[in-house]
C-alpha cells in the first residue's frame, strides 16, 4: 500500500470539489512508481503494455472507457480527448485507493460508509431528491431512462438499477414510489465494500454523476 493510501484523510472543506480535481497531480505520483499489473490486477482494470515501462490503463467509467497512458497517467476518453479534472481525479483515486478487496453483495447507505454521515445531508440533496423532483410518480419514465442508461434491473422496492460505476463499484439506485399522502423517494446505494475502491469525496461525486448521465 502506498505512503498516499495510507496518509489520505477526506477533506472537510466546504469545497469538497476543488480540493478534490487539485490532488490530480498528487494522485498521479503516487501512482507513477507503482506497478502497472498490480494496480491493474487490484482495480480490475486492464493494461496493455505499449513497451518497456509504458503501457495503457484501459477504465470502465459508467460505461465509456477511459485511457490513461502509463507512466504520465494521463486520461483520455474514446475520441482521445483528454478527460476533465473530476474524471481524471475520480479515475486516478480509484486506482490509488483499491485493493482488490472482494465485494460483498451487501448494498448499504451513503450515510453507512466510514464518514458518510458528514456529507449525506448534502449527498441526498443533489442525488436521489433531484431524481424524486425529475420523475414523481412517472415510474415508468424513471424505468426506461434507467435502462437506457444501462442499469441492471432488480426487485427491490418499486423499482431498482444496478450501475456498473466503475469495475469494482456497482451502486443501486433505488426507487420508492409515493402517493398524494407520501412522496417518492430514492436513494443511492453503494456495496458494502466501497470505502476499499473510493474515499467518500468520491463516492459522492460519482453519485452525483450517475445523477447527472440520469437527468440529461
Amino acid at each position: 500500500m502506498s505512503t498516499f493510501r495510507k496518509q489520505w484523510k477526506p477533506s472537510r472543506s466546504k469545497d469538497t470539489g476543488m480540493q478534490f480535481s487539485s490532488r490530480v497531480d498528487e494522485l498521479r505520483s503516487a501512482l507513477r512508481f507503482q506497478d502497472p499489473e498490480l494496480v491493474a490486477s487490484r482495480s480490475g482494470v486492464s493494461y496493455l503494455r505499449l513497451g518497456p515501462g509504458r503501457g495503457e490503463l484501459h477504465v470502465p467509467l459508467l460505461r465509456n472507457v477511459c485511457f490513461f497512458s502509463f507512466p504520465d497517467l494521463i486520461g483520455y476518453d474514446n475520441r482521445n480527448e483528454p478527460l476533465s479534472d473530476f474524471q481524471q481525479a475520480m479515475i486516478l483515486y480509484y486506482l490509488v485507493t483499491a485493493d482488490g478487496t472482494p465485494l460483498t453483495g451487501k448494498w448499504i447507505s451513503f450515510a453507512d460508509l466510514p464518514d458518510g454521515r458528514t456529507y449525506n445531508t448534502a449527498f441526498q440533496g443533489y442525488s436521489g431528491d433531484q431524481i424524486v423532483k425529475t420523475f414523481g410518480l412517472d415510474l415508468e419514465r424513471f424505468e426506461f431512462v434507467c435502462l437506457k442508461a444501462g442499469g441492471e434491473s432488480v426487485d427491490i422496492g418499486n423499482a431498482s438499477f444496478i450501475f456498473q460505476a466503475l469495475p469494482r463499484v456497482p451502486m443501486m439506485l433505488t426507487y420508492w414510489l409515493g402517493d398524494e399522502d407520501f412522496p417518492s423517494s430514492c436513494k443511492v446505494l453503494f456495496d458494502e465494500s466501497a470505502s476499499h475502491y473510493l474515499p467518500i469525496d468520491a463516492c459522492a461525486i460519482l453519485g452525483n454523476m450517475l445523477t447527472k448521465k440520469l437527468l440529461r
